[in-house]
């Protein structure tokens, strides 16, 4: 499955719990891919992220809560360990999702107010290039 592009547009939700400890939507997308497919590396692969950067995000998110929200078992010599959500990790997901719906609810009628102002694509794009001249058709 191919990488979720990240947002271009609107709202970017992402919670400071406490200093140093951040739950935005690379964490969030993380538990859900691991949920989805019971494996670190397949999430990991899913949102174009390394193993190492996948696993150190749940290493964080198990330190900072007061208990793990993944847990993982290793596989055998070929490989193939598990990972998944805890009750706490499932409880993690399904308010962070809460809050960033409610939270993109909440600004919507703004940031649609906030887009009629916005410059449109040609002018932006013209902007870009403004001493660049269009060549006459033949």
């Amino acid at each position: 499955m191919p990488r979720n592009p990240p947002a271009t547009e609107g709202l970017r939700f992402r919670i400071v719990l406490k200093p140093g400890f951040a739950l935005g939507p690379g964490k969030a997308d993380l538990l859900e891919a691991i949920d989805a497919t019971a494996s670190l590396t397949a999430a990991t692969e899913r949102h174009g992220m390394s193993y190492k950067r996948g696993w150190t995000l749940i290493q964080e998110m198990n330190a900072g809560f007061g208990e793990p929200v993944v847990e993982t078992r290793k596989g055998g010599s070929g490989g193939g360990g598990h990972a998944s959500l805890t009750p706490l990790g499932r409880l993690v997901l399904d308010r962070y999702r809460r809050m960033e719906s409610d939270a993109a609810a909440a600004v919507s009628a703004g940031v649609a107010d906030l887009r009629k102002h916005m410059k449109t694509a040609p002018a932006a794009a013209a902007q870009k290039n403004p001493g660049r001249k269009r060549r006459s058709a033949k």
